[in-house]
Order: C-alpha cells, then sequence, then structure tokens
C-alpha cells in the first residue's frame, strides 16, 4: 500500500503525518464512542487536495470501493482537537449504514508533524 498522510495547515506552513507512524503511536488509546454530528469533515471537502480541486466520478467511485472495504472494526483516530487523522472511509462506511457512532481513539497530545512547510508532491511515497 503506498505511504498516506495526514495533512494540516499551520502558521508554520502545510504539516504532515505519515498516517502508518500515527496508526503506530495510537496503540493502547484508549477507545471512546464518538457521535458522527462530531466529525466535522463530514461537512467539508476532504479528499480534494488543493482548494478549489474537484473529484471526478472515477476518483469518487476509488472511494467508495475504499468506504466499502474497510473495516469497521478498527477505530479512526483522532487528534486532539477532535479532528480525523486517519479513518474517513470508515467515518463514511458508518454514515452510509446510518449508524450514529463510531469508535475512536484520540491523541491527548498530538504527536509531532514528520514534516513541515513541505509540499505533498515532494513527500515520500516509497514504491509498493
Amino acid at each position: 500500500m503506498r505511504s498516506q498522510y495526514h495533512f494540516r495547515r499551520s502558521d508554520q506552513g502545510l504539516c504532515a503525518w505519515n498516517v502508518e507512524r500515527v496508526i503506530e503511536l495510537s496503540r493502547g488509546l484508549p477507545r471512546e464512542r464518538v457521535p458522527l454530528s462530531a466529525i466535522r469533515e463530514l461537512d467539508e471537502p476532504f479528499w480534494c487536495g488543493a482548494e478549489g480541486q474537484k473529484l471526478t466520478c472515477r476518483q469518487v467511485v476509488e472511494h467508495a470501493r475504499l468506504m466499502f472495504d474497510c473495516d469497521l472494526a478498527h477505530p479512526i483516530i483522532l487528534s486532539r482537537d477532535g479532528r480525523v487523522m486517519d479513518g474517513m472511509h470508515r467515518v463514511c462506511k458508518a454514515l452510509l449504514e446510518a449508524r450514529s457512532e463510531i469508535e475512536a481513539v484520540r491523541f491527548v497530545e498530538d504527536p509531532e508533524p514528520d514534516f513541515v512547510g513541505v509540499d505533498p508532491d515532494e513527500l515520500p511515497y516509497p514504491n509498493p
């Protein structure tokens, strides 16, 4: 699987966390039930990348495949402020299934980003 990153804008520039590292760091965090109504990303552009970028139908279908294939037994990972760091396809699957909650783990203190101020196209993506 291709490396994935969680991105967030900051005063220092774009911050990027390697999702594999975020998953490893979140092991052992207590699980909690989070209402889907608390997941702000459901009502925000999420997979569009650059501002103003739009998804093609083919890209929407690929995300739908990922939603259908994901496993809700794995908790999503939330940052300290409740933002999704990993698991948006699981959140969407739960919404499609008309669930009201999803299982999550939440960082008390967010880990330091792996990269700050680096363009996403410049990040390392090892060959699968």
